[in-house]
């Protein structure tokens, strides 16, 4: 159902029935390690380029996810995920080993909550039974692509993040009614904002403002208090964009506990760990919401959350030809089906 301008309620409450989570060397050591399934000790994983290991990561991803929930890749009706390499390849690859009905979508950073609210407004319509859902990225792959090949030894500036080698997926089903599980209960869609920044190393600061103005929007449409929620964490905005959406929310009027206003780009690494200004990569908001979120959602920490993805909508081509960035958000708030 439609509500207000730009979201959805899903009244029939679709289930996260199950979650695969995998990542990298540099998330094995970082503060969440213990939520992943799978953690690799090198970046190739075993193949010949990054974007092969890039394509395992989601390959893994998805066969854990299916293993927990107890059903075969056969029973998935649309297999719904992206990343950020160019047209999506590695997702497209691993869509090709796994022969799921598949839907590649791209939103950059956006991608997990764009994949989470089409995949429950399918679900909600009765549109299909299971739907697997994800994101990820690679830290190589993407340097090498949007930035420097990190063989180039390249010095970042303090605003710049490092992109999360890691795949988070999740499983959606129709809702009997029984599962003591987390459940989807509305989607807000974002708009593509643009405030004329140019630096590829700033992600955070270009993000914000599209963050703010669908965390507005939702708040609007769903005509609910930010109290509403135990947690509004922020897909990948770091050091930088976090406390720059915070600032526009402030001025704009809309009253959030600072200590229930978090992102998984600080989340997710340790303080000692050469981040610069945080974590970011589509498979940030991934790992963190499919893996730590939702294990401490289960445990009792949180009873509803507000997951807000934040993209930057930048190529190579677009930066070569001195094009701004435009960026998009998407909120997906998840509640515990008690």
């Amino acid at each position: 159902m439609l509500k207000g301008k730009q979201s959805w309620v899903f009244q029939n409450r679709p289930v996260i029935a199950a979650t695969g989570v995998s990542g990298g060397p540099f998330e094995a050591n970082g503060r969440l390690a213990e939520d992943f399934d799978i953690l690799h000790d090198d970046l190739w994983m075993g193949q010949d380029s990054y974007e092969k290991a890039h394509r395992v990561l989601i390959e893994e991803a998805c066969q854990s996810a299916l293993k927990k929930e107890n059903i075969l890749k056969e029973d998935i009706h649309f297999f719904i995920a992206g990343d950020l390499i160019n047209q999506i390849t590695p997702t497209s690859l691993s869509a090709r080993t796994n022969q799921i009905p598949y839907f590649g979508i791209f939103g950059a950073c956006s991608t997990s909550m764009e994949g989470l609210a089409l995949s429950s407004f399918i679900i909600n319509n009765k549109g299909a039974k299971y739907i697997l859902t994800g994101a990820s990225s690679h830290y190589a792959s993407v340097e090498k692509q949007f930035r420097y090949p990190t063989e180039y030894g390249g010095q970042k500036p303090p605003t710049a993040q490092w992109t999360i080698t890691g795949a988070g997926v999740a499983i959606i089903k129709e809702n009997s009614g029984s599962q003591n599980l987390p459940v989807t209960t509305s989607a807000t869609i974002g708009k593509v904002v643009d405030m004329g920044l140019t630096d590829p190393f700033n992600m955070g600061g270009a993000m914000a403002p599209a963050a703010a103005d669908t965390i507005t929007a939702h708040f609007k449409d769903m005509q609910v208090d930010p109290s509403y929620y135990d947690l509004i964490v922020t897909g990948d905005l770091g050091k930088i964009g976090h406390s720059t959406t915070y600032e526009l929310l402030t001025n704009a009027g809309l009253r959030i506990d600072k200590g229930k206003f978090q992102d998984c780009g600080l989340m997710i690494f340790k303080e000692d760990q050469p981040v610069n200004a945080g974590g970011s990569g589509a498979g940030c908001s991934s790992t963190v919401l499919y893996g730590h979120l939702l294990n401490q959602m289960k445990q009792g920490a949180y009873k509803r959350i507000l997951v807000v993805a934040t993209g930057a909508l930048l190529s190579p081509l677009t930066f070569q030809q001195n094009e701004t960035i435009p960026c998009i958000a998407h909120a997906v708030s998840i509640e515990m089906n008690n």
